[in-house]
């Protein structure tokens, strides 16, 4: 039998601190035999997103916590390699939750079959799958941009960010962006057609944001909270929305975030949804027939940080609370 390789979670980080490769254990074992109606899965790619770092806490949140010394969970693209499952055979490729493994079992509940085309699998993971669907429930189903509006969105060149930007300009409004860095800000202006892109290292981050916003925020896609979420707010036209999707400056204490004025949602009668993109699955249908129609037209663009290995994982996912990926972050197994 080949060898499987996995990550586990060796123990919690400290609250409100940094998680560290100590938290992170690599394992080896045989890979598992399908048992009845079960699929076994060679995962090819991984999926690292900032949900997880939620998970490595014992904290009561959306999802349950990741069980200590057991693999960590997460998106996977493969092939199946053994099946006792009518619905999939050999040689199908497939979308999953498969988690930070090199081979995975499922009952095949939770699996989708990938049709082979001009898509690269791995799109599965980022525009076509669970950052792509984020993307488009915030701004068509809360945002819903006019075509006069201006949309901002944080960590703007991120694999959720990138794509919120681009719906923000197909729906014909002004896209201002937020992200890490010259380089992010030049890729999403002349590579995603954002019309502004503000670097939140600079250090005059609040003019230059300003700057950037000269009939004010219709909409907010907030992806990180902090400072970020403060400075836009006083920018905030009436009758704004807010697409909370994420707190991710907030994650390992580095920046609390908090509304600290409530009589601004009055006087500007805000709407501030939070959101998880699996609450309504019946949406990824619409979703996901929209965005690949979109990517097939070329005209929605994407990129990817790859790195390389199982064993890559931890530092893969730790760089991505440094600002360290540019676009989706993947890890590639095979």
């Amino acid at each position: 039998m080949p060898i499987n390789k996995g990550i586990v979670l060796a123990s919690r980080p400290a609250p409100l601190s940094k998680a560290t490769p100590e938290n992170f254990r690599l394992v080896e074992s045989a890979s598992p035999e399908p048992g009845p109606g079960q699929v076994l899965v060679r995962n090819t790619y991984l999926s690292l997103d900032p949900y997880m770092r939620g998970r490595m806490e014992e904290t009561k949140s959306y999802v349950a916590s990741q069980p200590l010394l057991e693999v960590m969970g997460g998106g996977t693209v493969g092939e199946v390699v053994a099946s006792n499952n009518p619905s999939f055979k050999p040689g199908d490729k497939i979308v999953g939750m498969g988690g930070w493994q090199l081979y995975s079992l499922d009952d095949g509940q939770a699996l989708r079959k990938i049709e082979p085309g001009k898509i690269p699998i791995q799109a599965w993971l980022g525009p076509l799958g669970m950052p792509g669907v984020t993307a488009w429930a915030g701004v068509k189903r809360i945002i819903a941009p006019k075509a006069v509006e201006t949309l901002v969105v944080s960590a703007a060149t991120g694999a959720v960010g990138s794509v919120v930007g681009q719906l923000a300009k197909a729906a014909g409004a002004r896209a201002v962006g937020i992200a890490g860095g010259p380089e992010k800000c030049a890729y999403a202006v002349k590579e995603l057609g954002f019309d502004a892109c503000v670097d939140h290292r600079a250090e005059n981050f609040d003019a230059l944001l300003a700057g950037a916003l000269p009939r004010g925020i219709d909409g907010l896609f907030e992806n990180v909270g902090g400072r970020c979420f403060d400075l836009c707010s006083r920018h905030f036209n009436d009758f704004g929305r807010v697409a909370l999707c994420g707190l991710i400056a907030s994650y390992e204490g580095k920046e609390p975030s908090s509304l600290r004025d409530l009589s601004l949602i009055l006087v500007k009668r805000l709407k501030i949804q939070g959101f998880i993109v699996s609450d309504d699955m019946s949406l990824w249908p619409q979703a996901m027939m929209e965005l690949g129609g979109l990517i097939a037209g070329g005209k929605l663009h994407w990129r990817e940080s790859v790195a390389e290995g199982i064993e890559s994982a931890p530092a893969a996912f730790l760089g991505m609370f440094e600002g360290k990926n540019f676009g989706k972050q993947l890890v590639k197994l095979v």
